[in-house]
């Protein structure tokens, strides 16, 4: 069954997420090990992710760790070093869906100022037919509920809908609902997938 929409992470599918490249390039990775085994990084960023203030989350997290304070406030200041670069194949399947008429939405763990924050260095961020952002959805992937909401906002389901995403449980929640899927391993298989499902020749996915 040919999708009637698609739908795409960011992070690591349209623009690379790399925390820990940026870490080791700036502090070196013994110190990012360690800062990364003693700061709870992860809880810090989902909590942006299900809506919570960028700024006041992040610089409180380094507020409350006194020892990793400037590290921490890093995660904020140099933020889109952390989102670079752009993947510039993904971005052009993006457009290539949308020249052809095919809807592409969003589906992303993403805060809501780091967001707005990104697209200004990355404006195809604002040009999704449709956005489903955690941030202000106020959940995250994998939980069910945020693949409920974008059903339910956008009246597809099923096979009516294919998603990518690099994260194999976040694949898995789709794929249990019924969703097309493609696990992200690099926009050429994605590419491929595309052609596959028939919204893209060869020649618009290269």
């Amino acid at each position: 069954m040919q999708p009637k929409a698609v739908v795409f992470d960011i992070g690591n599918v349209l623009i690379e997420w790399q925390p820990e490249r940026f870490y080791d390039a700036v502090i070196g990775e013994d110190r990012r090990r360690a800062m990364f085994a003693s700061v709870d990084l992860k809880g810090m960023n989902e909590r942006v992710d299900r809506g919570a203030h960028f700024t006041d989350t992040i610089y409180a997290q380094a507020e409350a760790t006194p020892e990793w304070r400037e590290e921490i406030r890093m995660w904020h200041d140099r933020w889109i070093e952390m989102a670079s670069p752009a993947i510039d194949h993904s971005v052009r399947l993006m457009k290539a869906l949308q020249r052809n008429g095919v809807p592409v939405f969003s589906l992303t763990n993403f805060g809501v100022e780091s967001y707005d924050f990104a697209a200004t260095h990355y404006p195809f961020l604002h040009e999704f037919d449709r956005d489903f952002i955690s941030g202000h959805m106020r959940v995250t992937k994998p939980s069910p509920n945020i693949y409920a909401q974008l059903e339910d906002s956008s009246g597809l389901s099923g096979a009516d809908l294919v998603f990518t995403d690099d994260r194999a449980e976040n694949i898995a929640v789709a794929a249990s609902r019924g969703w097309q899927t493609h696990l992200f391993e690099g926009p050429e298989g994605w590419a491929a997938r595309l052609v596959q499902a028939g919204l893209l020749t060869e020649a618009e996915a290269a």
